[in-house]
C-alpha cells in the first residue's frame, strides 16, 4: 500500500469538496480537477462514465466519484480515505454553518455572500459541461453526441422522464448501439 497515493487521495478530496460551495455538483469540476488533471487517476472519459454512473444511482453524487476512485486508486482503504475527505468537511461545515446563519440570518452580508456565489457555480458547471462534451465529440463524433443531447433534453424535459432512467437509456444506447457505428 503506498502511503503517497493514500495521503494524495485524502487531500485531492479535501481540498475539492471544501471549495465546493453549494453541494456535489459544485463540487464535480474541482473534483474533476483533482482527479483528472492534478493527479490523473482517471481519463476525462473514463471520469464521464463515473459522473454518469453516479447519477443513475441514488444518494449525493461527489461521495460515489469519492468512493469509485478512491477504490480505483487504493482498493477499499483508498475508497474509505476519499470517502471521509469528502463527508468530513461536509459535516464541519454544516455545524459551523448552521451556528452562524441563526446568529446572523437576517445580515445583508450573509444574504450577498449567496447571491454572488451563485454564478460562480453556474459557470464552474458550464466549464465543466463544455469539457465533458468535448471529451463525447472527440470520442463519439459531434452527430451522435448532438442526437444523445437533443433526445435527452426532449425526455427530461416535453416527456418528463427522471434523469436516472435517461443516463440509463444513455448507458444503454453507448453500451450496445454505438459500438456498431
Amino acid at each position: 500500500m503506498d502511503w503517497i497515493e493514500l495521503i494524495q487521495l485524502f487531500i485531492g478530496f479535501l481540498i475539492a469538496n471544501i471549495l465546493g460551495y453549494g453541494g456535489g455538483p459544485a463540487s464535480i469540476p474541482l473534483i474533476y480537477n483533482e482527479v483528472v488533471e492534478k493527479y490523473a487517476w482517471s481519463t476525462p472519459t473514463e471520469f464521464s462514465n463515473v459522473i454518469a454512473l453516479g447519477n443513475a444511482l441514488p444518494g449525493p453524487i461527489s461521495t460515489k466519484i469519492a468512493a469509485y476512485i478512491g477504490y480505483d486508486v487504493a482498493g477499499i482503504v483508498g475508497s474509505i480515505i476519499a470517502l471521509i475527505a469528502t463527508i468530513v468537511p461536509s459535516i464541519i461545515a454544516l455545524i459551523v454553518m448552521l451556528k452562524l446563519l441563526q446568529k446572523y440570518r437576517e445580515s445583508k452580508v450573509v444574504k450577498g455572500i449567496s447571491l454572488l456565489v451563485q454564478p460562480v457555480i453556474a459557470m464552474l458547471m458550464v466549464v465543466l459541461t463544455w469539457q465533458l462534451a468535448d471529451n463525447s465529440i472527440g470520442d463519439i463524433g459531434w452527430l451522435q453526441t448532438f442526437i444523445i443531447a437533443l433526445v435527452a433534453l426532449w425526455a427530461m424535459h416535453k416527456k418528463k422522464i427522471h434523469p436516472a432512467f435517461v443516463v440509463l437509456a444513455a448507458f444503454v444506447y453507448g453500451g450496445f448501439v454505438l459500438p456498431y457505428f
